[in-house]
């Protein structure tokens, strides 16, 4: 190797920029795509052959390239969206970098046809990877561009080999197709493969016609499961689609984000959106969304990566709590009941308003939805009398009924808790509450009841556990954080720059409910503790919160800590199977669900009922067949 130093042929450093913009088939598809989205184009049509490794095209519809502008197209670092250093502040296009097409006519055979009018005639600029000296040629050609890639890497067989098998490399392609399509719903997109159709996806700017693509993409179980959010504040929005807890992934594979219309990855998105489902979801499992977030182009960064796919945002801070709080709002308010009518509105996306499991001509019987108030006025007036309420544990009796919100009944022994067991709401006679009323108890854990569209299933416990924890939150918060100062300092041995940023964010502890003091350039002192934290490992968790704070610039593990220990504490002050409900303690739980946030799912994220409609019972027993 010569140690002298000497430019690098056009050929050559194309081939490098490759390695960064096309990695496999699927990187070529994303930056052909978002060309033509830039170039305004209604409509996409891609055929690959063989995974895309043998063939891609591309065709569109946009505005076309200009014939002199063609051989240009293909040169590096030649591109129409941006022309002074001001214009990457405020990057509203997809691409821009004008690397893309360069780097793939480097390492494949790629010819390019355009036209800018509705002659039929245009133009084509082909290259094949030698001397990068493109040729140009007339040829017949649609207002729009048309992109044909050939034999991706035959001249760089050192990457061909790192490709994966025709099936794994179709499926990358069918997920950046996807993301794409999810980005802009006004664009009608299709994907051969093969020669065989794969997607034909028909532009629609309705809510309908979106949540009908979001279906397609996503299937639609996740839009039956989904919840509608639209969020603004403080020059930002928010909106999309997010699944509820149980209907939670084993894989990451339902995650759809874009920031201004660009599918983005991003380690502050990652931990808002973990953040708010931290109540809520099971151990292991991975939440579904198809989220947007819109704000002025010059806050945030889309020029930190060749590929496009991470950003950096002017302000962090500012869109973390954004999007945690909007989303931990959405999830806390769901309530039984809204279920029903989402799988109505999906029922009419994807049926054309008729219900799946509909027979036709059967007729319903009517549902007395509500029990006679004389009925329930004897169900109270021995409800006294019937009640034996369950004794507390003690971490939970020392606050006192009053304090979780659940006033003691007049003979409840003292120390004990007992449901507000209350008639529901007046509502009209046709009406049931969404979790219906109390039919039964099935071998002392479920409640079965009986609402508008079938038989509940009531985990009771489970609800029990949310119900008494989320009310543990709520006087929790309303009460302050209790501390208690140690008799003997701890002393820990830190950094000196995990001290140094104690002494810059030192309001985070003490609003926590710490008092700590600096007693060196390398010690830090512990003084004062939350009373609910007493003899937890405050050594360790002092050190994990320094650490979030150098690395993210804010912690919330003391406060998930007090929250695992309130959940802990609940769990082991609500009712335990074997424990036999009168019908009226029954009812008085489905309606505290009804009225308790995240009361789907239970401290662990399990669910905590489930609807058996009637006409899944039907099929049991072939009804109307």
């Amino acid at each position: 190797m010569s140690d002298r130093i000497a430019q690098l042929s056009p050929r050559l450093a194309n081939q490098i920029a490759a390695g960064e913009v096309v990695e496999r088939p699927a990187s070529v598809i994303k930056e052909l795509l978002e060309n033509s989205l830039d170039a305004g184009a209604s409509r996409l049509d891609v055929e690959i052959d063989n995974g895309g490794i043998k063939r891609i095209k591309v065709r569109d519809n946009g505005k076309g390239i200009d014939k002199d502008d063609l051989p240009l197209a293909l040169a590096r670092h030649a591109t129409s969206k941006i022309h002074v250093l001001e214009d990457l502040e405020a990057v509203a296009t997809l691409g821009f970098r004008g690397e893309a097409l360069a780097s793939i006519s480097s390492v494949a055979r790629l010819e390019l046809t355009s036209s800018r009018d509705d002659s039929g005639k245009g133009w084509q600029v082909s290259a094949e990877g030698r001397d990068m000296q493109a040729q140009l040629s007339p040829a017949a050609h649609p207002r729009g561009t048309t992109v044909d890639v050939r034999d991706l890497f035959f001249n760089t067989p050192a990457r061909r080999k790192f490709l994966r098998t025709e099936k794994t490399e179709f499926n990358r392609v069918d997920d950046t197709i996807k993301r794409l399509a999810l980005s802009r719903f006004d664009v009608s997109i299709s994907l051969r493969h093969n020669g065989k159709g794969v997607h034909n996806l028909r532009a629609g700017t309705g809510r309908v016609e979106k949540e009908r693509r979001v279906s397609q993409v996503c299937g639609p179980a996740f839009m039956q499961n989904a919840l509608h959010i639209d969020v603004e504040r403080s020059g930002l929005r928010l909106w999309g689609w997010v699944a509820e807890p149980a209907f939670s992934r084993s894989q990451a594979d339902l995650q759809f984000f874009y920031v201004n219309g660009r599918a983005i990855r991003d380690k502050v998105v990652s931990h808002a959106v973990r953040r708010a489902f931290a109540d809520v979801l099971y151990h292991g499992r991975h939440p579904a969304f198809v989220l947007y977030l819109e704000l002025d182009p010059a806050s945030v960064d889309v020029n930190v990566h060749p590929t496009k796919h991470e950003v950096r945002f002017r302000d962090g801070r500012l869109v973390h709590d954004f999007l945690f709080g909007s989303l931990h709002r959405a999830l806390a308010d769901v309530r039984p009941g809204q279920r029903e009518d989402r799988e109505s509105t999906q029922a009419e996306v994807t049926a054309g308003g008729i219900g799946a499991g509909e027979f036709a001509g059967q007729q319903r019987m009517p549902l007395s939805a509500r029990p006679s108030p004389d009925t329930l006025q004897q169900q109270m007036q021995n409800y006294g009398a019937l009640h034996q309420p369950y004794q507390a544990q003690p971490g939970i009796a020392e606050a006192g009924p009053a304090a979780l919100g659940t006033p003691p009944s007049s003979g409840a022994a003292a120390g004990t808790q007992t449901w507000n067991a209350q008639l529901p709401p007046e509502t009209d006679d046709s009406q049931a509450p969404p979790l219906g009323f109390a039919l039964a108890q099935l071998h002392g854990i479920y409640i079965l009841a009986q609402n508008e569209q079938g038989l509940i299933v009531v985990d009771m416990h489970a609800a029990h556990e949310r119900i008494v924890y989320e009310q543990m939150k709520t006087a929790h918060a309303a009460g302050g954080i209790q501390a208690q100062p140690l008799l003997v300092p701890v002393s820990l041995a830190v950094s000196q720059r995990e001290a140094d940023c104690f002494e810059e964010r030192s309001d985070v502890f003490t609003a926590l409910g710490f008092v700590l003091q600096r007693a060196g350039p390398e010690t830090l002192l512990v003084r004062q503790v939350p009373t609910m934290l007493h003899g937890a490992e405050v050594e360790q968790l002092v050190r994990d919160v320094l650490s979030d704070l150098l690395g993210q610039g804010d912690s919330d593990r003391i406060g998930e800590r007090i929250n695992e220990i309130l959940s802990t504490m609940a769990c082991h002050g609500s009712v335990r199977a074997n424990r036999r409900l009168t019908v009226p303690e029954m009812n008085a739980l489905l309606r505290d669900m009804e009225r308790t946030e995240r009361s789907g799912q239970c401290n662990h994220g399990r669910p905590t009922w489930t609807q058996v409609k009637l006409a899944d019972m039907d099929k049991w027993f072939m009804r109307g067949q």
